[in-house]
């Protein structure tokens, strides 16, 4: 009880129902079988926050937010953000379509990272509903060698079909430290986004 109560209180609210929002939105079992801990914080530069499934728009979430959490400044990480509701909830077929990817970020310095695939905003297609966008971060034992190919953010090549419990399997991640998510669905700027990425 020492512990919790030595927390400052906005990471012991998080500690307390980031496990029970991603179970209650079926993050948990849809993308990872075990939720963390912690709760990572994600801000956009347009002002909004991510705070466990509440609801942005695309236009909201377009540009490259920042992420942190509880990072030891001596540790690499790896951080993703994954829809799992790609092209919708009901008919995931494409599940997972993964919008970010950096690895070997030094404590919580993605800028510092490695970009295995580059920042893609949300573009749920018309008519398919709310999409859960989850962020997950995970501790990396050392330094990783990825052999992912490298993806920029004007093509949406090779995003779909990913599975984040796989790539942590394959890299010995372990479950994640820290995450947050939201959701979203169509808005005026998903025609743009896929200009910009050629579909």
């Amino acid at each position: 009880m020492f512990m919790l109560r030595s927390r400052p209180a906005f990471i012991s609210r998080a500690f307390s129902s980031i496990i029970k929002n991603m179970e209650k939105h079926q993050v948990v079992p849809d993308v990872i079988d075990v939720a963390p801990q912690e709760e990572a914080e994600v801000s956009y530069p347009s002002g909004v926050k991510v705070d466990q499934g509440n609801i942005l728009t695309p236009t909201q979430v377009k540009d490259q937010p920042s992420i942190k959490w509880q990072a030891d400044s001596s540790t690499l990480y790896t951080v993703c953000m994954t829809d799992p509701d790609a092209p919708s909830r009901k008919e995931p077929t494409f599940r997972e379509w993964h919008h970010w990817l950096v690895g070997n970020v030094p404590g919580n310095d993605v800028s510092k990272g490695e970009v295995l695939s580059a920042y893609v905003g949300s573009g749920p297609p018309p008519n398919t509903g709310l999409h859960r966008y989850v962020f997950l971060v995970y501790k990396q034992n050392g330094k990783l060698t990825f052999d992912e190919p490298r993806l920029p953010n004007t093509s949406d090549d090779k995003r779909s079909g990913f599975s984040i419990r796989k790539f942590a399997t394959k890299y010995n991640l372990g479950t994640p430290v820290a995450g947050n998510f939201y959701q979203a669905e169509y808005d005026d700027y998903v025609p743009i986004l896929y200009k910009q990425l050629g579909a």
